[in-house]
C-alpha cells in the first residue's frame, strides 16, 4: 500500500469559547492554509467557527 505523505492531523479549536474540540486529517498540498470550518461546539450548544490550532 502506498503512504500518503502529504496528509497530516491538525486540530481544531472553537473560536468563541477556545474549546479543543476535535482532530481532522487534511492534505497540506492542497490547502497550505489554516482550516476555518463552521461545527458544532459542545460547549457553546451551537454551531461555531472552529480553525486549526497553531
Amino acid at each position: 500500500m502506498a503512504k500518503n505523505e502529504n496528509r497530516n492531523y491538525v486540530t481544531l479549536r472553537c473560536t468563541v469559547c477556545g474549546e479543543e474540540l476535535r482532530c481532522t486529517s487534511k492534505n497540506k498540498k492542497n490547502t497550505p492554509e489554516r482550516l476555518e470550518v463552521k461545527k458544532y461546539c459542545k460547549n457553546c450548544h451551537k454551531h461555531q467557527v472552529v480553525k486549526e490550532k497553531k
